[in-house]
């Protein structure tokens, strides 16, 4: 009995389990909150928010989310695109006014995810391609990295775009604070180190750890070294949005809530088990919806699930989100007890944190393998990422989602029409290519497979390359193998209809072969079967043949219906 205890440590629910998730959360805790109080700097806030972040978000999601792994606070997209969106509405850094607009901000992400779910829009964790999501993000950690290069170096420049900031911190690198950069450098060497010695390692606690101390015994403060300043001690108070805001936020906040689902989803399905229930798209969004609301309240900026983080938590072990609690309630430890001693933390080791954990969203090696196998989508994979550098990051959501709906329209508008022959000496119907010139077609008969759905997009284009294929072939009869088409809407039923009545004034036959049930459906209902006759809508294209060679042994040269 005891070996049999001891031999089944997945259930969650287990003691076994249950110690697997304590050292996780923990593990999780080390790198989490460092990494938070980073990504609150990228967004222009105190470090603190990234603990608040950390903290009631993370909470909600243990409750209600269905990942037993996913853990769930601020990530570095999210933090830039909240940063960009709260330098719009408080340019000149105001303490109050930016508190009260990361509320606003916040309570509409929650808002719009649960408003998502009602509307059962789940499927939108899909809308951008995965060519389009890699491009964004390579675009996303171009300007997270470009953006904590001052501070590495200890100087300002005044933000104006990716391109001419490059150009003003180029000119600035002679001020350069050697402090400064002397704990950034030693900052990277600890994180690149540990990291490559000992993968999903505390590697930032240690950093910041380091840093702090530094920065403390050594009294670098005074020697002109920046840091982060007074820390709040202590749960953090609970604050209300300003609707004066709301109108002015709506079009950030549905960039960043489309952004935060999609993060969540990806990193939740990703770390998945086959054991694991599945993740369900439309419960994320009332989990996700119900963490940015309830983190809102307290302080904290848009959340969603992390993928560095989740490996952590999976990586130590992980079992369920009793680990996302203990991170949690070593994150509420933190703003309790250890408040004082974060405000010595160097701006120059967070901004190092941000950079080697926000490098990771820049994949060449994604960019290579997308062109490797389809260079329409490289196309758009580059033009994603120019989106972001050259519109700005919110703005570059939309130039993603755009060029995400005009591949989708260029793949749906443009589908395969392939004419149909035979392999000869065997019984295989596969579409004529340069690969298999034996092939055997027949004389007089034209097998023409459009391929998709055929809707008011296509039809014209369909309906072109069938005339243009008949108007070379000269076929007595046309076969229109309709078997790979699931579906025609009423423009391409109209086109159909008219092609076959042109068709006829020429002198060829159209016959209907292989219809889906849907198609079938529909051509009846227009009465399209009437109007053809038995004779003329066959089962498939063999059948199609079969009739065509006995059409052409019989005297009188006319079809016959086949048997019932």
């Amino acid at each position: 009995m005891n070996e049999h205890r001891t031999s089944t440590p997945a259930n969650p629910s287990g003691t076994g389990a249950l110690r697997f998730d304590v050292v996780a959360g923990l593990t999780a805790a080390a790198v989490v909150l460092p990494k938070a109080m980073a990504y609150a700097t990228v967004a222009g806030l105190p470090a603190a928010v990234g603990l608040y972040t950390a903290f009631i978000p993370m909470v909600i999601y243990a409750l209600l989310g269905t990942s037993r792994v996913l853990s769930v606070s601020s990530t570095t997209t999210l933090a830039i695109l909240a940063g960009a969106e709260l330098g719009l509405v408080a340019p000149d850094g105001d303490a109050a006014r930016l508190v009260t607009a990361t509320v606003t901000l916040t309570v509409l992400v929650g808002a719009m995810l649960l408003t998502a779910r009602l509307l059962r829009l789940g499927f939108v964790a899909n809308f951008i391609s995965a060519p389009v999501l890699t491009g964004f993000k390579a675009g996303i950690g171009l300007v997270i990295v470009l953006d904590q290069v001052p501070k590495l170096l200890g100087i300002h420049i005044a933000k104006q775009g990716f391109f001419h900031d490059i150009v003003s911190v180029a000119h600035h690198v002679p001020d350069t604070s050697l402090i400064t950069l002397a704990m950034a450098v030693a900052t990277f060497a600890v994180l690149i180190g540990m990291e490559r010695l000992w993968p999903h390692s505390p590697a930032p606690l240690v950093a910041v750890g380091g840093g702090i101390a530094a920065a403390g015994f050594f009294g670098l403060p005074a020697m002109g070294l920046s840091t982060v300043g007074l820390i709040p001690q202590g749960f953090p108070s609970m604050a209300l949005p300003d609707p004066a805001l709301i109108e002015q936020l709506v079009p950030g906040a549905l960039g960043i809530a489309l952004m935060s689902f999609t993060e969540t989803i990806a990193a939740g399905r990703a770390f998945a088990r086959p054991d694991d229930p599945p993740v369900d798209a439309n419960r994320e969004l009332i989990a996700t919806g119900a963490a940015n609301l309830g983190g809102a309240l307290f302080g904290a900026m848009p959340a969603g699930g992390g993928t560095s983080q989740t490996a952590v938590v999976r990586a130590a072990g992980g079992r369920s989100q009793k680990a996302s609690l203990v991170t949690a309630g070593t994150a509420l430890a933190t703003m309790l007890l250890l408040a004082p001693v974060l405000g010595l933390m160097p701006h120059a080791t967070l901004a190092a944190v941000v950079i080697v954990y926000s490098v990771g969203l820049i994949q060449p090696a994604e960019f290579l393998a997308i062109r490797r196998v389809r260079t329409m989508e490289f196309r758009w994979a580059l033009i994603a990422a120019l989106g972001v550098l050259v519109f700005g990051t919110l703005q570059g959501i939309v130039v993603a989602i755009i060029v995400s709906m005009i591949g989708l329209a260029s793949q749906t508008a443009h589908p395969r029409v392939s004419v149909i022959g035979r392999k000869r000496g065997a019984d295989v119907l596969r579409p004529l290519s340069p690969e298999h010139p034996d092939d055997e077609t027949f004389e007089g008969l034209l097998i023409v497979r459009p391929e998709g759905r055929l809707f008011f997009a296509n039809a014209q284009v369909v309906g072109e390359q069938i005339a243009a294929l008949v108007e070379q072939h000269k076929p007595r009869v046309v076969a229109l193998d309709m078997s790979r088409v699931p579906d025609i809407e009423y423009s391409a039923l109209r086109m159909l209809m008219e092609g076959e009545q042109r068709a006829s004034e020429k002198g060829a036959t159209v016959w209907l072969v292989g219809l889906n049930p849907d198609v079938l459906e529909v051509a009846r209902r227009a009465g399209l079967d009437r109007r053809l006759g038995r004779e003329r809508m066959l089962f498939n294209a063999r059948e199609a043949i079969a009739q065509y060679q006995a059409m052409q042994a019989r005297p009188d040269g006319t079809a016959r219906p086949a048997a019932p």
